[in-house]
């Protein structure tokens, strides 16, 4: 019979629903492959689900189904699953007879409330981990339960997935030869596999049978709903059925499956044996999906919900494919609390009764001790980038620290994160963002090329390998050891080509014999020459090559499969160097220092090295850095970073003395100035720049009383507090003092006055100041905003309002100072100074963070006359201002930007981010206003009303960090993001920053924003 012939209307179903049960309410369809199911809407409670039988289905299964489900009720405790509501007759079964006088079986069950996991975003690692814990809990409440339907033959068991061969003809190519691959495995396994522990289990835990929370930051599953499928089968094959669709649409499938599979042993305690069988199991069931729809498109090609897993079944194979099954099940091992690798205790007892020396490695060197090198993302040794990529400048610091310590092998590494892997070969893009191979596996020891190495002790060769490709890094030797109950390998890597190839696979190696030589930089990817030395438990799918170098996120699991090379030698100083946790600093932090210096981001992070656009964590992660403007030519840019260690290997003093550096520097400002602005005085932060620039005024002009701008902040110092609005209007704060008057922020978007032509009624804001002091018998000081004003949310001044309170102020005899600390040196794009974009020319400038690249060092710049005022007898002399190593950096970083042309580079990149910036506010209305000048950006979130989101705005700054991404808020109501990276941030990097921000904008709760 046509499936539109089957079909129940919902008209249909509310009659059908009356009739039976005596209850009226409100039908709408739900997707079923079997019943014809709808979700049934009453004035009270939270409804029920209808299920209407296809003609020919069996009393037996719909009985089993009942049955099972009074089961649950009876013994699942702190388990939510749908109850069975009896008819007006009391049962739990009824029966129709359609309009083609056909009958047909009707069930009422209570409705569970809450979201279908297929449309929650994000699926998290703790939304997974609870699905696992419901699935466990509901296995467990049906231990013991058992029925003739459970032992069914059924197409979707995957105990009964080799019915799948049938139909392998439906597909071709590389979907042939995967379903082929799992097929061929999972037969190659019954005999094991049939005897694993089994039960009735749900076995249908799909995306559209899964109902989750309505909470949005911290949703949890609630229940599995539809016991249609279950089953009595292998009791991992319902942890299989869970993984598999819930590890559909991300990047790693193995890493998505792993909260899942903790959850469900956290209640339902797994053995080790059926972990074994978990990634074939899952890769079967996804091949009965596939299969099945292929069936499908032919059978009933107009039913859409049994094409509905088609597309990201298929995508999680061809993943699940790449993945080693060795390795998955390593993981999963460790998931549930066991050793990752099997043997991993048999070796750690191995090795703690046999002793090996390091001069059985290295006889022709007869040291047996080691001095340990630091190679990781925070060693202070291994320096700037530039230097650690440059072989001869490593080398001589390798030679150096050999001659500072002779009788010792320089040796170390193991699990070692290390920013040395500069390459972006192994990068991929996970589940979070980008990650890249950090952590060294072995132990590197550095020693003269054509050192020899031999074997410590008896072995096979398994590999002898010319390890080519983008660098050359030699030959490669793995050996395979037997012990009476255990077999394990070592690795031998950056071994001259010629030596490692004359060793053959199959080759039987005694203990002392010679497996090769080290081999010179050409031969080792330009590094200076060493051994890596690895130990490994299995090989997992390699056969000729190994990875020594892991992803963080996996090091457990690496770890247990390659134990540390220092258990054979068992030398304590070749122990790693112990790191304080993030956990233990934070402590110390709330303990010891200020209360009011807040950390960023709910989990903050621990920053160890600078690199360009990117600050790096102590596990090599790499974050995309869109806030700190303070590094404005780059974090650790080497031109800054090599001018401040040259200058301070020769002299740092004050500026009583002559010294061509702060000359330089001046000349290099004042060369981006207007002519009139040609006096400069040097100082260490904004906050003293500020501070400076007032007490010129009071100097010049004799008053003191200021005007400044409503959430203006200008620095910490004291008398910078006393004219930012942001400080004393905040928390704390006890409002403005006597001599400052604020004015409205001029945000033309939500502020006082708004819309396009708000220039001059903002500009009358500064006359009514100008008019207030005035009647209290003063006169003003001066006038002073940040061209950009950065706390009040990226704020662009509204056209003409700049020129106009120039005007007042001076007509006043108030002195103009442009506050450009955030703002200066080329960032706006369009002109190097903020104040220029506007045609104004101020009196005073004060400038700071970019200025030194991340070293304390702001300026002062101002006219000569006030210069000449300012200059009154009263000396102004500050010890650190304008330094020789200062102004070298400072020199630098002007330099740079104009030698690079970044300038420019702000404006390109700058406007090609405000544009896409737009383009996500077409699409996310819950961006309210695009704004900023070149890489001095903010979007700002408000719902329909224009009512502040901050805390969206909040979420949004934490969520994208988890990709990988650092963004911060701002504005008075904290609901603006602000984009504010160095200016060498590329055209790459702002698409990747839009492309997180539209995957963070989709996620539900930033969403929630239509419901307001």
């Amino acid at each position: 019979m046509k499936y539109s012939t089957l079909q129940v209307t919902t008209n249909q179903a509310e009659q059908i629903l009356q009739q039976l049960f005596g209850i009226t309410g409100k039908a709408s369809s739900l997707p079923g492959e079997i019943d014809f199911n709808f979700r049934i809407k009453t004035k009270h409670g939270d409804g029920y689900i209808l299920k209407i039988s296809r003609p020919d289905e069996h009393i037996h299964y719909l009985e089993y189904q009942q049955q099972l489900l009074e089961y649950v009720e009876k013994n699942g405790k702190n388990l939510i699953a749908p109850r069975v509501i009896r008819d007006k007759e009391g049962n739990d079964i009824s029966e129709i007879v359609d309009e083609n006088n056909t009958r047909r079986k009707v069930r009422l069950l209570s409705w569970i409330s809450g979201r279908v996991w297929s449309s929650v975003n994000p699926q998290l690692d703790t939304l997974r981990y609870s699905l696992g814990e419901q699935c466990g809990l509901l296995t467990s409440a049906l231990q013991g339960f058992d029925h003739p339907e459970a032992h069914r033959e059924f197409v979707w068991d995957i105990a009964q997935s080799s019915w799948t061969k049938e139909h392998v003809h439906l597909f071709e190519g590389e979907e042939k030869d995967i379903i082929s691959f799992f097929q061929d495995r999972f037969e190659a396994i019954q005999d094991s596999y049939a005897t694993l522990r089994k039960s009735v289990v749900h076995n249908d835990a799909n995306d559209n049978n899964v109902i989750v929370s309505e909470d949005l930051i911290h949703p949890k599953v609630k229940a599995a709903i539809d016991y249609g499928d279950a089953i009595h089968t292998q009791i991992i094959n319902d942890v299989a059925i869970a993984c598999a669709y819930a590890i559909m649409n991300h990047n790693d499938p193995l890493e998505a499956a792993l909260p899942i599979l903790q959850g469900y042993h956290a209640t339902f305690p797994l053995k080790e044996d059926e972990i074994k069988y978990l990634y074939v199991a899952i890769a079967m069931r996804l091949v009965i999906s596939v299969t099945k729809s292929a069936i499908n498109k032919i059978k009933e090609p107009d039913n859409t919900y049994l094409l509905i897993s088609e597309k990201p079944a298929w995508e999680v194979l061809k993943k699940w494919r790449q993945i080693s099954e060795e390795y998955a099940h390593y993981s999963f091992r460790h998931t549930c609390g066991y050793s990752a690798h099997p043997n991993e205790k048999a070796f750690s007892v191995w090795v703690e009764n046999n002793n090996y020396s390091l001069s059985e490695l290295f006889p022709s060197v007869q040291k047996n001790e080691v001095c340990l090198l630091d190679l990781s993302v925070s060693s202070k040794w291994v320096g700037h980038q530039q230097e650690f990529n440059d072989l001869d400048v490593f080398q001589f610091k390798v030679d150096r620290l050999q001659k500072e310590n002779p009788d010792k092998i320089i040796a170390g590494g193991y699990l070692e994160p290390r920013a040395l892997y500069t390459s972006t070969t192994y990068d991929k893009i996970g589940n979070s963002g980008r990650e890249s191979r950090t952590v060294h596996l072995g132990v590197d020891f550095w020693l003269p090329d054509n050192t020899s190495v031999h074997a410590v002790l008896d072995g096979e060769v398994v590999t002898a390998f010319n390890h080519a490709g983008d660098k050359n890094y030699g030959g490669l030797i793995i050996l395979k050891h037997q012990t009476e109950s255990l077999e394990f390998y070592t690795l031998y890597g950056h071994l001259t080509v010629n030596s490692a190839l004359q060793k053959q696979p199959g080759d039987s190696i005694k203990k002392g014999e010679c497996i090769g030589y080290l081999g010179d930089p050409t031969q080792n990817g330009n590094w200076a020459p060493h051994l890596h030395f690895q130990i490994m438990l299995s090989m997992l799918d390699y056969t000729v090559d190994f990875p020594g170098v892991a992803y963080y996120n996996q090091i457990e699991v690496w770890k247990g499969l390659c134990p540390d090379p220092n258990s054979l030698f068992k030398l304590e100083s070749l122990n790693s160097l112990s790191d304080t946790t993030n956990e233990e600093l934070i402590t110390y932090r709330k303990k010891h220092l200020g209360k009011s210096l807040s950390l960023q981001y709910k989990v903050p992070i621990k920053m160890v090295r600078g690199s360009g656009q990117y600050l790096i964590d102590q596990y090599g992660k790499k974050y995309l850095d869109t806030v700190n403007n303070v590094a404005h030519v780059g974090h650790e840019n080497y031109a800054v970073v090599k001018a401040g260690q040259e200058q301070m290997a020769l002299i740092n003093t004050n500026s009583r003395y002559l010294h061509d550096n702060i000359n330089q520097l001046a000349q290099e400002l004042i060369e981006t100035l207007p002519p009139e602005l040609n006096v400069l005085h040097f100082v260490n932060s904004g906050s003293e720049a500020n501070e400076l620039a007032i007490r010129m005024v009071k100097a010049v002009t004799g008053e003191r009383d200021i005007i400044a701008s409503e959430v203006g902040y200008h620095g910490n110092a004291n008398m910078c507090i006393d004219i930012s609005s942001y400080k004393f209007d905040g928390n704390g704060g006890h409002g403005a003092p006597e001599y400052t008057h604020i004015f409205p922020l001029p945000d033309a978007y939500r502020g006082k006055y708004r819309g396009e032509n708000t220039g001059e009624q903002y500009a009358l804001e500064v006359q009514n100041c100008i008019d207030e002091v005035h009647k209290k018998g003063r006169k003003i000081g001066a006038f002073i905003i940040e061209s950009i004003i950065s706390c009040g949310g990226q704020i662009e001044l509204p056209n003409g309002f700049l020129p106009k309170a120039y005007e007042y102020t001076r007509a006043a005899g108030g002195l103009c100072i442009s506050d450009e600390v955030q703002v200066g040196c080329g960032r706006v794009g369009k002109t190097f100074w903020g104040f220029q974009l506007y045609g104004v020319t101020p009196d005073i400038v004060t400038i700071g963070k970019p200025l030194g690249n991340g070293h304390p060092l702001a300026a002062v710049v101002c006219t000569q006359e006030v210069a000449n005022k300012f200059a009154n007898g009263m000396e102004y002399f500050n010890t650190f201002g304008g330094n020789p190593v200062s102004s070298a950096i400072g020199a630098a970083v002007l330099k740079t930007v104009k030698r690079e042309n970044l300038q420019s580079h702000a404006l390109e990149i700058g406007e090609f981010l405000k544009e896409e910036l737009q383009k996500l506010a077409i699409k996310y209305p819950i961006i309210g206003d695009v704004r900023g000048q070149g890489l001095f950006l903010g979007f700002e979130l408000v719902d329909n009303n224009m009512n502040p989101l901050a805390d969206h705005a909040d979420y949004l700054a934490n969520r994208i960090k988890d990709h990988g991404i650092l963004m911060s808020t701002d504005g008075p109501d904290h609901n603006v993001l602000k984009i504010k990276p160095p200016i060498i941030f590329t055209k790459e990097n702002a698409e990747e920053l839009i492309f997180y921000l539209d995957k963070v904008f989709a996620e539900d709760y930033m969403q929630s924003i239509k419901e307001i």
